[in-house]
């Protein structure tokens, strides 16, 4: 049987593709939620701007660490049941980050959201790759990768008018009356089982494989810190062995969780890292851009939410256009126009950003955003579900969400750490080059509260009225620097994946033969 033959989706496929979508957009809505409320947070629980890192990754480093080892259960048992499990357990999670009294249960609440979208996140690529074929298929993934990364980033501006009125803990339930629908269509429109494998799960690969990935994240989220370099050393030691034992256990056992042989395969390996890069972004880009606009430009958080409407935008006008330049053009250059769009939204930022940008600029960044990921979504994650047979949409999936959740804490690690870290040099500089008498005055405690974080440093201001205006134009100077370096660590993250993207993605004709042959393996 041909892939145009097979190009079909399922009976009421409408309303079964409604229900994937807004499961998948409930799951994610709380990835970026907590980035509008950072600097409340940051004052009213007196964390650190490694505590806030901790707070706006936790949730996708629950994600991350569970996808491969969750998506593989859901194949087995069954994935509708694991995406109702996933997004009623998400409900619990979210009072209970509403409700946390400090930053470490707050960050641990996220985590525990994360893994109950560890759940239901995987499923829903799995189920649209097991339930459409051929063009319909990547119509699909088309929506399901726009919408529900919109979704996602419209977070911040709901949470945002919802700041305006309520403490921040608010922010964390707006997902909830989206995913009381998502519940009962999911439950009513979704096939109880669809070709599901009979194979047994590798639950040590499945441990192994959160070990890995989630000491890999909290190391990156370290190790620039000064006070904190051994355990980033640390968790870099962990993920170094037990990520080699994963990829040993991957090699040898009979049934792998994570199967070497489709994961070798270009068209599988170059999106997969894509797609970690490119979505990742749009998280870090989030992150580090909501905190400037509240800190630096002075935004109030429905106004820095609002500014991630033309990134919704964009992604949700592009996904179609997406489609329609795999089918002229091929993946890789879809995926290179995308990259480019986010490297210009990077360079943006850096070259227009400053204490006084205007709404223009802003708006020009987060568009450019935008239209990159919702023109790399795509090809992204439709390369990875066509380089597998269905009874290993699970892996695909998994690692489908590896790209946003992974990339998102990865990207979220790393520029803020870089943000944290260039903040606190910046204010060290600043004391060190401020008159002696000054310096005089600059206690241990006022000088590591000043370079804690911007919250930290406008608690300060607070305390010292006569000083307050001096103390916040040092804390902007110096966030604003710190910002910078997160943005150029963008723009590299940007080149570095065009570079691998441009080298080893096949070129149209040898995609379209390598997909016509796997296509043809599914039928067989």
């Amino acid at each position: 049987m041909t892939a145009n033959s097979r190009a079909s989706a399922p009976k009421n496929g409408g309303r079964i593709l409604t229900a994937l979508i807004l499961g998948a957009g409930v799951a994610n809505m709380n990835l970026a939620v907590a980035n509008v409320g950072l600097p409340e947070i940051g004052k009213d629980l007196g964390a650190s701007q490694t505590g806030l890192n901790l707070v706006a990754m936790g949730f996708s480093l629950g994600l991350a660490a569970t996808v491969l080892y969750l998506g593989a259960i859901g194949d087995r048992y069954g994935r509708k049941n694991m995406l109702l499990i996933g997004l009623i357990a998400g409900i619990p999670a979210a009072v209970m980050s509403a409700l946390a009294p400090n930053v470490e249960v707050l960050a641990l609440s996220r985590l525990l959201g994360g893994f109950a979208a560890g759940m239901a996140y995987p499923t829903t690529l799995a189920l649209i790759s097991a339930l459409w074929f051929g063009a319909a298929r990547t119509r699909a993934i088309a929506l399901w990768s726009a919408l529900g990364a919109a979704m996602s980033a419209m977070s911040p501006l709901l949470a945002g008018a919802l700041l305006m009125v309520a403490p921040w803990g608010w922010a964390f339930v707006i997902a909830i009356p989206f995913a009381l629908p998502a519940i009962y269509l999911v439950w009513k429109e979704v096939p109880g089982r669809v070709n599901e494998t009979s194979e047994p799960v590798d639950h040590l690969g499945g441990v192994l494989s959160a070990a890995f990935i989630g000491a890999l994240v909290l190391g990156i989220n370290f190790i620039t810190l000064p006070d904190q370099s051994s355990t980033g050393l640390v968790m870099f030691a962990i993920a170094l062995v037990s990520g080699v034992a994963f990829f040993w256990r991957q090699s040898t056992v009979r049934e792998p969780l994570f199967d070497l042989k489709y994961a070798a395969r270009t068209t599988f390996w170059v999106a997969a890292v894509s797609g970690i890069i490119v979505f990742g972004s749009l998280m870090g880009a989030m992150f580090v851009g909501q905190q400037f606009l509240q800190n630096v430009l002075d935004y109030n958080t429905l106004e820095a939410g609002l500014a991630i409407l033309p990134c919704v935008i964009l992604m949700v006008v592009t996904a179609p256009m997406s489609s329609r330049l795999i089918a002229r053009f091929g993946s890789r250059i879809t995926l290179l126009i995308g990259f480019a769009l986010c490297t210009l939204g990077f360079v943006s930022m850096y070259a227009l950003w400053t204490t006084s940008t205007p709404v223009a600029s802003v708006v020009l960044s987060y568009a450019l955003i935008g239209a990159g990921v919702g023109i790399a979504g795509t090809p992204a994650s439709h390369s990875l579900t066509a380089s597998v047979p269905v009874t290993r949409v699970g892996m695909a999936s998994g690692t489908g969400d590896l790209q946003r959740d992974l990339g998102g804490a990865i990207m979220q690690s790393l520029l803020g750490a870089i943000l944290g870290a260039s903040y606190a040099a910046s204010v060290a500089a600043g004391i060190a080059a401020a008159p002696a008498d000054v310096q005089a005055g600059i206690t241990t405690q006022i000088g590591s509260q000043l370079r804690s974080s911007f919250g930290s440093a406008s608690d300060l201001a607070a305390q010292f009225p006569q000083y307050s205006d001096a103390i916040v134009s040092a804390a902007r100077a110096s966030f604003l620097a710190g910002s910078d370096a997160a943005y150029l660590t963008g723009i590299a993250a940007m080149l570095v994946g065009a570079a691998l993207t441009w080298i080893f993605y096949p070129r149209k004709a040898r995609e379209e033969e390598m997909f016509a042959q796997f296509e043809a393996e599914r039928a067989n």
